[in-house]
């Protein structure tokens, strides 16, 4: 698998997952509810599913790599659906995570 669909699939993971997180959020904090909290039950389901289609048959190598992903991809979501802005150290730990989830998924191995 290329390095661009792995990437394109752990993007749609973080859509998935911090969407459906959101929505359920949204329907049980901000009392928008139950198709929201329905919507991101969903999600949160279709999340599991697109995690499979990553290449590597390792559950742990794959779940601990797109942890950087769903670091990065939160304060995202955040910037863009609830107006937050992160600071220094918010970035410079979500660049962290990143470079950690390649290290991770993408070092080459050997085998």
């Amino acid at each position: 698998m290329s390095v661009a669909r792995s990437v394109a699939l752990f993007l749609a993971a973080a859509f998935l997952e911090i969407g459906g997180a959101w929505l359920v959020w949204q329907g049980l904090r901000e009392h928008r509810g139950l198709l929201w909290i329905g919507g991101g039950v969903v999600a949160l389901g279709l999340y599991g599913v697109v995690a499979t289609f990553q290449s590597d048959a390792n559950f742990g190598r794959i779940l601990a790599a797109y942890g950087g992903v769903f670091v990065a991809g939160s304060l995202a979501w955040g910037m863009v659906a609830d107006g937050y802005r992160p600071d220094r150290y918010d970035v410079a730990g979500a660049l962290i995570c990143l470079a950690g989830m390649a290290v991770i998924m993408y070092a080459p191995r050997g085998h």
